[in-house]
């Protein structure tokens, strides 16, 4: 079905359609959730032998017809360890947020403020808390310049499941930083407090040791940063 829901190559992002988000249910192995850019969430209940969209709710503004069972374009899917049956999407449109029973997309980032819009690549989950996620917008207008909302970075925290959030941008570049961070550019360590960290697209990493109340750059001119992991030693 990979040619079905991605579409010829005139229909795939930039560089290509592709996979980017494996989940597995932690209760059940078999269990499995993907994510693909262009082609949306799916999901397995047998390993991976047979695969259903699970794309309902989702917005579509790309597509003729938004409410096609596949072909949209999740940039990163999480799904929390502590209450697996809650899933968390940044969308090319839009961020949401779903409980599994349900089986349908509330669109979360509605409640970003609408100057910022709910447009990005990461979405980072609390590791000890389901109900707290982070973002990254980036500036989603009608020409996709694919950076920092103003050139002003800035995180965006949610600690109530997606019902209000909060800009960090203290210590992040106050002006003319116009890069944006990519879908595994973001990542949480499981400290208390919890540590953040991103790279961006202009080659600098970026460390927040209290949630994203304040940030600090470990790293300059490096090379355009694809992923960012954490190691515990």
């Amino acid at each position: 079905m990979r040619r079905a829901w991605c579409g010829g190559p005139q229909d795939a992002p930039p560089d290509g359609a592709r996979m980017h988000s494996i989940l597995i249910d932690p209760r059940d192995p078999k269990h499995m959730y993907i994510g693909m850019s262009l082609g949306g969430c799916f999901e397995s209940p047998d390993q991976g032998n047979t695969w259903e969209p699970l794309n309902t709710g989702c917005a579509a503004d790309f597509l003729p017809d938004p409410t096609v069972p596949f072909g949209h374009d999740p940039h990163c899917i999480r799904l929390h360890p502590l209450m697996p049956d809650g899933l968390y999407q940044q969308n090319h449109c839009g961020v949401y947020r779903m409980d599994r029973a349900e089986a349908r997309w509330q669109r979360i980032g509605l409640k970003l403020p609408k100057k910022i819009g709910d447009i990005g690549f990461p979405i980072v989950l609390h590791p000890a808390d389901p109900g707290t996620a982070w973002v990254f917008p980036m500036d989603g207008t009608t020409v996709w310049p694919r950076t920092s909302v103003g050139g002003k970075p800035a995180a965006y925290v949610t600690r109530n499941g997606g019902k209000s959030w909060t800009r960090q941008d203290a210590g992040l570049p106050p002006e003319n930083a116009w890069w944006t961070v990519f879908r595994q550019a973001m990542t949480a360590d499981q400290c208390n407090p919890l540590g953040l960290y991103l790279g961006t697209t202009s080659g600098e990493v970026w460390a927040s040791r209290n949630e994203g109340e304040r940030w600090q750059c470990l790293a300059r001119h490096l090379p355009r940063i694809q992923s960012v992991a954490i190691a515990h030693l």
